[in-house]
């Protein structure tokens, strides 16, 4: 059956100028000789635009002749693959797609790291994420999460000031590509990191089209709401503090037994590391070093025998390969990269920290407090989704409650109605203040500090870490729930929250906003925000209007609240 698109991975090249004579020097002369390449010049819609294709041959595979020796039986299978490349120019910028191994054939330094990743966070739904690859600065590792069938962004744990979205995939947002116009209410899924994989047109207008589009989102798109933070964090750009820090780093590098040196795995490269048996580091020299595995002490010896001021250089030049097996044929290669892209090494400069991953210098913290308060902005939405009355001079707090929920039909007053802490049988843990219809916990406090707020953001992130862990918990919320409401309100046995309010009243302030919460209170509001959206539960906070009017009459009291711990 003929089919209208393709699923393909595209690339944007940097640095090459859009004529078919440029888009040609990209390649490796040697390499395409080596391997019989045949050079093709298409008319594709009018673009310059360079086709190469070629096939990798080996008489015998490469587990032939270690199998002879375990099984004592010869038996000799060849191996054939295929490459094919087309590089096209479209208004000004060339872009390139791999076959089975063409993508090998694209320079690695030549890709645009954030093309596909720029692409997927301004159009990707943010609720339907599938995959993350993302790297924390200063731990030397790459965290993978896969969700088939596609979850929000929160789930993922990847909203982060310190951590870096390296690749994103789910489905996209209503894009305006080929594939959407043939498969007219289906989902498109896109992979977007360096490189970005979703379905292309095949006919070359409808191609040329799409990266026409692509390109427009790219430059004129705005990124989602819930995926912004994602273009936080961005490489050191200061020309100066560039050079302190090449400086820094050329120096280190002429040191012995720098522990601040590490190996990263490249996040593009997790897939054919795994694949990959052994490691070829070439660094200034002919000859090339054979390892199971990357060799840090090897590349850190070979770049202290280089020159000062040349030792950074030395490994932007020298190569890593992986590869499926000890020879050295081409069509075994899995990748190869500059040997830079494996070291994290973090640099200060006075009282900043700076850390070098995959070839690119970023500063700790320099997203923090914007992503802290873009963080609290996101939790006080304008309108509110709920309303609550006025809160009267001197009402007490469990006064106040127990009259939202006389003047609000289907809530359920449970400030002071506590359940037992299952760590400490003489404790008692309180859940919430007030219970809406929809089973969300709201959290009340009258604060005039940043104190009283760290107890409410704490009570809210234990009850929902208590009510998902223990059973014992679950049962006894449950049934109190049903008891005070004289059975009106059934909860299900397994019962866990999906959302939870925080309603503040802060002491001499008009109005709730990130402005008007106490510094410290921004960041641990943040953290808890984050903490309970990584287990599933949606967090919002609103503010308490204060009265002038003195309250006229006492708050009920009851056996439980005798003896309850107060909030």
């Amino acid at each position: 059956m003929t089919t209208n698109t393709e699923v393909r991975t595209i690339y944007r090249l940097s640095g090459v100028a859009p004529t078919p004579e440029a888009m040609l020097d990209v390649f490796d002369a040697e390499s395409l000789d080596r391997h019989g390449a045949d050079v093709h010049f298409p008319d594709l819609a009018g673009v310059p635009a360079v086709y190469v294709t070629c096939g990798m041959e080996s008489e015998e595979a490469p587990w032939c002749a270690p199998m002879a020796r375990t099984t004592g039986i010869e038996v000799t299978e060849s191996v054939r693959r295929t490459a094919a490349v087309l590089l096209l120019a479209v208004d000004g910028e060339v872009y390139g797609i791999g076959c089975d191994q063409g993508y090998r054939l694209i320079p690695d330094h030549l890709k645009d790291k954030r093309f596909g990743l720029s692409f997927v966070i301004r159009q990707m739904d943010p609720a339907m994420i599938r995959g993350a690859v993302s790297k924390s600065l200063g731990q030397a590792r790459t965290d993978i999460s896969l969700t088939p069938g596609g979850a929000p962004v929160p789930l993922l744990g990847i909203r982060d000031h310190s951590r870096i979205v390296r690749s994103l995939g789910g489905y996209l947002d209503g894009v305006p590509l080929t594939r959407s116009r043939y498969a007219r209410g289906k989902a498109v899924s896109a992979q977007g990191g360096s490189g970005l994989k979703l379905a292309l047109g095949v006919e070359p207008g409808e191609l040329v089209s799409d990266l026409r589009t692509i390109a427009a989102i790219c430059r004129e798109g705005i990124p989602h709401q819930e995926l912004e933070f994602v273009d936080r964090i961005v490489p050191v750009g200061d020309p100066s503090t560039l050079a302190t820090l090449e400086r820094a780093m050329d120096d280190r590098l002429g040191m012995r037994g720098d522990a601040r040196i590490a190996v990263s795995v490249p996040a593009d490269l997790h897939e054919v590391y795994a694949e990959a048996t052994v490691c070829l580091t070439r660094i200034n020299s002919d000859d090339a070093r054979h390892a199971d595995d990357f060799d840090l002490g090897y590349v850190l010896e070979r770049a202290r025998l280089a020159p000062a001021g040349q030792r950074l250089p030395a490994l932007r030049e020298g190569t890593v390969t992986l590869a499926r097996d000890r020879r050295s044929k081409a069509f075994h290669t899995l990748a190869v990269t500059d040997a830079l892209s494996w070291l994290e090494v973090e640099v200060s400069l006075g009282p900043r920290r700076f850390f070098l991953l995959e070839g690119e210098w970023y500063e700790a913290g320099a997203a923090y407090v914007g992503e802290c308060r873009a963080a609290v902005t996101a939790l006080l939405p304008s309108p509110p989704s709920i309303t609550l009355p006025v809160w009267h001079n001197g009402e007490s707090e469990n006064a106040y409650n127990n009259r939202v929920a006389d003047e609000r039909p289907g809530w359920l007053c449970l400030d002071t109605k506590n359940v037992t802490n299952p760590l400490r049988r003489t404790d008692q843990v309180e859940i919430c203040d007030l219970l809406m219809p929809d089973d969300t916990l709201v959290l009340v406090k009258r604060a005039g500090g940043s104190g009283s707020l760290s107890h409410l953001f704490s009570q809210a992130r234990v009850a929902v870490e208590l009510l998902q862990e223990s059973a014992q918990v679950r049962e006894n919320f449950t049934a109190k729930v049903a008891r005070l409401s004289g059975g009106k309100r059934v909860l299900p046995k397994d019962f866990t929250p999906t959302r939870v309010v925080l309603a503040m009243q802060l002491r001499n302030r008009e109005q709730l906003t990130p402005d008007s919460i106490f510094g410290f209170s921004q960041i641990t509001l943040a953290q808890t925000a984050k903490a309970l959206a990584a287990r599933g539960v949606a967090v919002e906070a609103m503010g308490i209007a204060e009265s002038d009017r003195e309250a006229h009459y006492r708050p009920s009291w009851s056996v439980e609240t005798a003896v309850g711990v107060p909030a």
